[in-house]
């Protein structure tokens, strides 16, 4: 094994699209970070083998909602309560929260996450550079030079008492251009990820042994697993 970086973030958010929690410490299991991304959004009428979910691209202030959960120590079984920008609170399943967002949605839970690829998000502080780590959206942010994480594609990586895969390159979408304190959008984000990167920029992951991992662990290649396609 040989060390490849630090995790520097931990990042989780208990409503899809909606701003994360920052964390010290968690554990993971084979769906990902405890409480991550349990519940969603889902657009009426939309078919769910297209794009049903209430996300960022339809409503740039969604990252300004803060969910949090009852029990921390319980997310999974928590009640999961939102704040709104204006100090607000509602719990997930509340109408009136659906019909603060514009009607039309609702909240759905699905316990194994509403993930749009793998459980995992990676992203090196390299990558990201000078922008909000935010706008990627990851579960864990390492210490890395840029474009380290593209290297570990096909590789297993141990970080704490986790052992996760890298199985892909996270391909980018319009939600990286909203500025998650202004949401502000600036599309100049995606077409630099775009010209430079071509769309791809941190990697998705998914467990191979689940445990607990920590700012500060240190992340391993464990072993290559596989030749990624």
């Amino acid at each position: 094994m040989r060390t490849v970086g630090t995790v520097v973030g931990l990042w989780r958010y208990p409503v899809k699209s909606m701003a994360g929690q920052e964390l010290a410490g968690t554990d993971v299991s084979w769906h990902g970070l405890a409480g991550d991304r349990r519940w969603a959004f889902l657009r009426d009428g939309v078919p769910r083998n297209g794009f049903p979910w209430f996300t960022i691209r339809q409503r740039a202030e969604l990252c300004r909602y803060r969910p949090w959960f009852a029990d921390p120590a319980e997310p999974d079984s928590s009640k999961t309560f939102v704040t709104t920008p204006d100090g607000g609170t509602y719990e997930v399943i509340d109408p009136a929260l659906a019909a603060l967002l514009g009607g039309g949605v609702r909240a759905v839970k699905l316990d194994r996450g509403t993930f749009d690829a793998l459980p995992l998000s990676l992203i090196t502080t390299g990558s990201a550079g000078a922008l909000d780590v935010r706008r990627f959206r990851p579960n864990l942010v390492i210490d890395a030079p840029a474009g380290a994480e593209d290297d570990w594609v096909g590789s297993v990586l141990r970080v704490g008492g986790l052992r996760l895969r890298v199985d892909r390159r996270d391909r980018r979408c319009m939600i990286v251009n909203v500025d998650p304190v202004t949401t502000q959008r600036d599309p100049e984000v995606l077409r630099t990820i775009a010209r430079e990167r071509d769309l791809c920029l941190g990697v998705y992951g998914s467990t191979v042994e689940p445990g607990p991992v920590a700012v500060g662990d240190a992340v391993l290649v464990d072993r290559t697993q596989y030749s990624a396609a």
